[in-house]
């Protein structure tokens, strides 16, 4: 069984940093095939893509509203994921979720992924 599971999250000021981090483990799993992403969620609003990765590392996707400013990095050795979040801003804050798929392509698209964090919250005051 696959597992995500993040750390990072809290409460900054606006203009501060986190850095998210997704740890995956499971017997079959591995971080050098998948693609991956980083989702985010506020209340009343849809769930959208903020970065993304391909397998290699060679494609990244970036949302507009956070590109310059998040960073989506990944250290096969450790299984882990990274979202380094700068210059942050008030509507940046909402539930962050990593997500994992096996065909490595780094999509954008929720119903791609099969494998899901928690959700971490980052809470931005201002």
């Amino acid at each position: 069984q696959v597992q995500l599971v993040e750390s990072g999250g809290g409460l900054v000021q606006a203009g501060g940093s986190l850095r998210l981090s997704c740890a995956g483990s499971g017997r079959t799993f591995s971080v050098y095939t998948m693609g991956w992403g980083w989702f985010r969620q506020a209340p009343g609003k849809e769930r959208e893509c903020v970065a993304a990765i391909n397998w290699s590392g060679g494609n990244r996707y970036y949302a507009e509203s956070v590109k310059g400013r998040f960073t989506i990095s990944r250290d096969n050795a450790k299984n882990t994921v990274y979202l380094q979040m700068n210059s942050l801003k008030p509507e940046d804050t909402a539930v962050y979720y990593c997500a994992a798929e096996p065909l490595g392509f780094g999509s954008t698209e929720s119903p791609a992924y099969n494998y899901w964090g928690q959700g971490t919250q980052v809470t931005v005051s201002s």
